[in-house]
């Protein structure tokens, strides 16, 4: 099984034919409200790749929860570990231009109740070789406790270091798993005072162990792993970004996925890469995400 602990978010997302500066108000030419939040999003994206999912994590008391969690329930997605806490859902407003480039405001809301409980009930329903992921829109103190807890049953854990914090090369550490994007990494070795660019040095910085994986999103240019020993690159596909929003949730949990499946990294790689290339192609979060047919297609 794949957990989720993670943000449940309502997304409102106004589009245009590029991004406002500061102070300038622009015309827009859609309207769209939908169900994301970086955890929330990553579930969907393990469950549409095949694999058993469970959601944990929280929304608020108010309408917007349930409207949060629609992609999740119609997709079978096992929601029972989501509580419904006392605060307003997060939400997120998004703001995507014609090339596909975005700008994100997040209020995080019920998603910042997720404490050290909801890790408990959460964990009672695991088993050593499944695997916990986990971000950063979530208390880091709350990622923590998980990361922790779930090494010492013996489950997997895959951390995505967004949106990065100073937290993140600390909780990294303590991650079986690490994905990152290219200027997160970039901050990561500044903190680490190592060289930005050089995944080995970073890999070396962030573990100490050569059998945890470190993974680097590159956008346009595909993604690279490394172990420790090797690196491995795959080269995304050639396409026409619409709305970059959700590409590299999308990345994250197909990855999951292929990783749980026991997949070859390079396998799995692949798989996520063309999945996040696929989700660039249509709008929404969630609603771009691909299904494992598209992806199989696509990997021909």
């Amino acid at each position: 099984m794949i957990a989720v602990l993670g943000s449940i978010n309502l997304d409102f997302v106004a589009s245009s034919t590029r991004l406002p500066v500061p102070g300038e108000t622009i015309g827009g030419s859609l309207f769209e409200v939908s169900p994301g939040g970086k955890g929330a999003n990553q579930a969907l994206a393990s469950n549409r790749a095949g694999a058993e999912v469970l959601m944990a994590g929280a929304v608020g008391i108010d309408d917007h929860g349930g409207a949060a969690l629609h992609n999740l329930i119609a997709a079978g997605v096992n929601i029972s570990h989501v509580a419904r806490k006392g605060a307003a859902t997060g939400v997120a407003s998004i703001f995507v231009a014609e090339k596909g480039d975005n700008m994100i405001i997040s209020i995080p809301g019920a998603n910042y109740r997720v404490g050290s409980d909801d890790v408990d009930r959460l964990v009672e329903k695991l088993s050593a070789g499944d695997h916990l992921v986990l971000q950063l829109e979530i208390p880091a103190s709350t990622v923590e406790y998980a990361l922790k807890v779930a090494k010492w049953r013996g489950i997997k854990t895959l951390l995505n270091t967004a949106p990065f914090t100073i937290d993140a090369v600390r909780l990294s550490k303590l991650a079986d798993i690490v994905v990152m994007n290219e200027s997160e990494m970039a901050e990561a070795a500044r903190l680490t005072e190592t060289a930005d660019g050089d995944v080995q040095a970073a890999f070396r910085a962030l573990f100490c162990e050569d059998e945890k994986l470190l993974v680097v999103t590159k956008g346009e240019a595909g993604a690279i792993a490394c172990d420790g020993k090797s690196i491995l690159s795959v080269a995304a596909l050639p396409i026409k970004p619409v709305d970059t929003v959700g590409a590299g949730d999308t990345f994250v949990g197909y990855l999951a996925a292929g990783l749980h499946a026991r997949l070859p990294i390079n396998t799995a790689l692949q798989q996520a890469v063309v999945a996040a290339s696929l989700a660039c192609t249509k709008r929404g979060a969630q609603s771009g995400i691909p299904f494992a047919e598209e992806v199989r297609g696509a990997s021909l």
